[in-house]
């Protein structure tokens, strides 16, 4: 899968079907100008990604300008867990999901809600 945004210096690295997925929420969120990317601590392995449309970022947000005008802001307290991390747009049979392709992760929950990293 290419990247829509790869730039080493970014903490994430998007996909273009997965920037395409979030302009096309953005678009159909009322009040939404930028998607934000955390992690929460859950279930029985540690940690669960958290996207959320929001109307603006916050003083300790990263901010990441994708094509199109999508801008993804990382909670800054989340870097450690997701620094590395591409988010991918999937089809898995009729099912449609962001996918997080995170190097970092050790392990994962049985149930797939939660996992953790080195």
């Amino acid at each position: 899968m290419s990247i829509a945004s790869f730039d080493p210096q970014q903490p994430v690295q998007v996909t273009p079907t997965a920037v395409e997925h979030f302009k096309r929420q953005l678009g159909s969120a009322k009040d939404a100008k930028a998607v934000r990317l955390s992690v929460k601590q859950s279930g029985c392995t540690g940690w669960m990604y958290v996207v959320d449309l929001v109307n603006e970022a916050r003083a300790d947000d990263v901010h990441m300008q994708l094509e199109t005008g999508v801008e993804l802001l990382v909670d800054s307290k989340s870097l450690s867990v997701v620094s590395g991390t591409e988010i991918d747009y999937v089809t898995e049979g009729v099912n449609r999901q962001l996918k997080f392709n995170n190097p970092r992760v050790k392990d994962y929950c049985g149930c797939g809600e939660s996992f953790s990293v080195n």
